[in-house]
């Protein structure tokens, strides 16, 4: 990798971990300079603007909560233990996120709206990159005989997505991981319902 390229790429990390814990808006062009020590032309010779940055750091965050997941479901056999390897990725996202700041996807979702089309693009993509994960392991579930085949794949699939991801948030806003725990907890006994014994 070329010294610009690395650079640009200390850039995007130092402004994903930025972004995650500020936000968007909460974070200026003078905190991206402070987060990578770099000068103002050193930010805006490799990038034009805050949200060419914002919109390649979202990138960078959901490819290592990608990469987590990945290998989380790549060390499980079965549907259930690929989806609390899902959930476990976020096990404890007070003291130990995935991601500096928490859920990349969870804390891009809340912030962006209508005046940031692009980054709101980039997160909904992201959310039904996600979705379409628990769809293939609850359909591979089904295709392999485990998971019972009148099984409401969406319904199921939103409700772990909605769930884990309400339970990140709540654990973040009380400080406390145990809302983690509660909601893999039942989504456990829940799945449990859905497999053929």
């Amino acid at each position: 990798m070329r010294k610009d390229e690395k650079t640009r790429q200390h850039i995007i990390i130092k402004s994903a971990e930025l972004f995650n814990q500020k936000g968007y808006a909460g974070s200026s062009i003078q905190d991206i300079i402070e987060a990578t020590g770099l000068t103002k032309g050193g930010i805006y010779r490799r990038f034009s603007n805050k949200d060419e940055i914002a919109v390649e750091a979202f990138e960078y965050a959901g490819q290592v909560l990608m990469g987590q997941v990945s290998a989380a479901i790549n060390n499980a056999e079965s549907v259930i233990d690929k989806i609390m390897g899902v959930c476990n990725v976020h096990i404890d996202p007070v003291n130990n996120p995935p991601i500096i700041g928490g859920c990349p996807l969870l804390n891009t979702a809340v912030e962006c709206d209508d005046n940031f089309p692009m980054l709101r693009d980039k997160a909904l993509a992201a959310y039904e990159e996600m979705l379409s994960l628990i769809k293939d392991i609850l359909n591979n579930g089904i295709s392999v005989g485990e998971i019972r085949p009148d099984t409401d794949i969406d319904s199921l699939s939103s409700f772990i997505v909605s769930s884990l991801e309400g339970s990140v948030m709540a654990s973040r806003l009380s400080r406390d991981s145990k809302h983690v725990r509660f909601v893999m907890q039942q989504l456990r006994l829940l799945l449990n319902t859905y497999i053929i014994n």
